[in-house]
């Protein structure tokens, strides 16, 4: 009786001290609750300021370039670009005279924000989950805004990327986000842009020859059956995933007489993939591994593209006509074979452009060397592809191929300010970047890099 009285009072008492400790806390104002929620990249707790950029010679890459021209930034978006156009009173005049306004580029291959130190400092890597199958695993949530190689990387011009899970096979979803911010939220163009998958294969397979080569570089039938295996478990998850929404389509529009499907955290993610809704990237290098990426995505009607595609000039056509885009990531490695030309890859953009297959260009690099993105262009351009199309496979077709192209790419009104002014070409080792906007605020050209250079310069 006694326990049972004390026990009570402590209940009572714990219940006085909850009460008093939740009066205590302040009421959070409904503005900043929505900001915590927001997913417009241009959006932040203060309005960016007005901006004219005056006298540049703007390449807006949609269109012709404008000698002369006058871009206005408003409310973190380009509001005015032209000739002829008027500066709104009260706005910060920069003179670009002798400088070339471009925009953004971007980077459809990294791992930005979610790779710091690869090597010796596990705890600054998070770039995968455990198990095969995470399509429920979203960069966006483990990315680093703080991280030293944003910086390094938007002084040269790269203002958004898109950010990518690794490993197993259903490794999770990209985040296409901007350069800047103080949280993922913030960052975010899209928070989850694209499913990555790592597409099962092996070196052979097959009579014949392959059989032989696959006999020579150790490949069994095992491992052979264990590709399949695998293959087939990507594709019950699709079709469990299709299921699934048709299942929670149902009980939306018959609530009272259809059953309550149960609530699965790792299906729910892969309905609109699985309906084609939103892209599904496959990491793919081989000819042979790039067929078979797009036959399964013919075969589950998703919405694919090929990542990697280092030999994507090999299947060309193949994706020609299956309008399959390509995320060049190798322009600057070594060819895969022994027996191909030293420059394959460097070739490799020019001749899908030539064939007329859709296709971007990126590094491939986790973080540390998304910088030189120019120069993965500029290798290409001097290998074939036309300058103003090297320019356009670091700008406006990534946007196209991510999904965003209404949103960055290219100078025009209304698309978020993502702007580069640069005092020469800016695929050219040389130039130097003047001006720097991402969703319309101007940043400083301070990294990691410039810090230590100025810590150092000095030092004798």
């Amino acid at each position: 009786m006694k326990t049972n009285g004390l026990n009570a009072r402590l209940s009572a008492l714990g219940r006085v001290a909850l009460a008093s400790a939740l009066l205590a806390l302040p009421l959070a104002r409904p503005a900043l609750a929505q900001d915590t929620n927001r997913t417009d990249a241009s959006m932040t707790n203060t309005p960016p300021p007005t901006y004219v950029i005056r006298g540049a010679r703007v390449v807006t890459v949609s269109g012709a370039d404008i000698e002369d021209g006058t871009v206005v930034v408003s409310g973190g978006r380009i509001s005015a670009v032209g000739a002829g156009v008027t500066a709104p009173a009260g706005a910060q005049v920069i003179d670009a005279s002798g400088l070339t306004v471009y925009p953004g580029m971007i980077d459809l291959g990294t791992n930005m924000g979610l790779a710091e130190v690869p090597s010796g400092a596990p705890g600054t890597m998070d770039t995968q989950e455990l198990g095969d199958m995470n399509p429920n695993a979203a960069a966006v949530w483990a990315i680093n805004p703080h991280s030293s190689h944003i910086a390094v990387t938007r002084v040269e011009g790269v203002t958004s990327v898109l950010s990518l899970p690794s490993g197993g096979v259903i490794s999770g979803q990209a985040a296409f986000i901007n350069l800047a911010g103080s949280s993922p939220r913030e960052m975010a163009v899209t928070p989850t842009a694209a499913l990555v998958i790592d597409f099962p294969r092996v070196g052979g397979g097959g009579g014949g020859f392959a059989a032989l080569l696959a006999a020579q570089q150790g490949i069994s039938q095992d491992a052979i059956t264990q590709r399949d295996r695998r293959i087939e478990a990507l594709r019950n998850a699709f079709r469990d995933a299709a299921a699934y929404g048709r299942a929670q389509d149902a009980y939306a529009k018959d609530p009272t007489s259809v059953p309550r499907p149960v609530s699965d955290i790792r299906l729910a993610p892969l309905v609109p993939y699985a309906r084609g809704e939103r892209p599904v990237i496959f990491r793919a290098e081989r000819d042979g591994d790039i067929r078979a990426a797009v036959r399964f995505a013919d075969e589950m009607k998703l919405k694919p593209i090929i990542l990697g595609g280092s030999e994507a000039w090999k299947a060309a056509t193949f994706l020609k006509e299956r309008n399959v885009p390509v995320i060049l990531d190798s322009v600057l490695n070594m060819p895969l074979r022994e027996d191909d030309p030293y420059d394959s890859l460097f070739e490799n953009a020019s001749k899908l452009q030539a064939a007329g297959v859709r296709f971007c260009i990126s590094t491939g690099d986790s973080g540390a060397h998304v910088r030189d993105l120019p120069f993965h262009a500029g290798m290409a351009a001097a290998y074939g592809l036309p300058r103003a199309e090297a320019l356009k496979a670091v700008t406006l077709y990534p946007a196209q191929i991510i999904g965003a192209a209404d949103r960055v790419g290219s100078i025009e009104q209304g698309k978020i300010a993502n702007l580069v002014v640069t005092d020469g070409d800016i695929l050219e080792a040389r130039t130097r970047v003047r001006h720097l906007f991402i969703a319309g605020r101007q940043l400083p050209l301070v990294s990691r890099h410039t810090m230590l250079y100025e810590q150092f310069k000095d030092r004798k």
